[in-house]
């Protein structure tokens, strides 16, 4: 299974033409997107802040998403939006590992008091990549693909042979977890 994740796009159309170039010459089984689709909250609107081109953007792999719901995602963006929008908590298993998919707003490595389980926990939400092991849990984020933060860049996550690899937006190995 080969799996491509992004997370926290916001309306922000500079790096979709890069991750347009990955599905393209990639067979992606899935493309997770891990909420905060369309709205840009109180960061600052940029030229390349368009919705409808990232609806648009994403429709076109409406086939192979999954997508999560994000805390600036409304519902409103969910009624306009032409594939399912799975809120709170999502379960893939890949490869046998349990794989839960979330936006990071309610479930993450510091609340995970209220999610104590075995597996990985993917979400975005902090707009920073980063590989965590805590207890039986494994933590990771794979950034933001239009507003990183702590001095992170742009990055996106896939999944591919047993393992997850978090690439920065010139394609550059940032955090890597192998399966046993």
């Amino acid at each position: 299974m080969k799996i491509l994740f992004v997370s926290d796009i916001h309306g922000v159309t500079t790096n979709l033409g890069k991750i347009k170039d990955l599905i393209s010459t990639n067979n992606f089984d899935k493309i997770v997107i891990l909420g905060d689709l369309y709205y840009l909250g109180p960061n600052n609107i940029t030229d390349d802040y368009s919705v409808p081109s990232v609806k648009e953007f994403l429709m076109n792999y409406s086939d192979k998403i999954i997508c999560i719901k994000g805390n600036c995602d409304s519902d409103v963006d969910i009624k306009a939006t032409d594939f399912p929008i799975c809120t709170d908590l999502s379960l893939i298993y890949v490869d046998g590992v349990e794989v839960y998919l979330t936006h990071g707003d309610k479930y993450n490595i510091e609340s995970n008091n209220k999610f104590n389980r075995r597996g990985i926990l993917v979400y975005g939400h902090k707009h920073y990549p980063f590989i965590e092991k805590k207890g039986e849990m494994t933590y990771i984020n794979p950034g933001s693909i239009a507003i990183p933060r702590n001095n992170s860049e742009p990055s996106y996550m896939i999944y591919e042979n047993k393992t997850f690899t978090i690439y920065n937006i010139k394609g550059e190995t940032t955090h890597e977890l192998k399966l046993d």
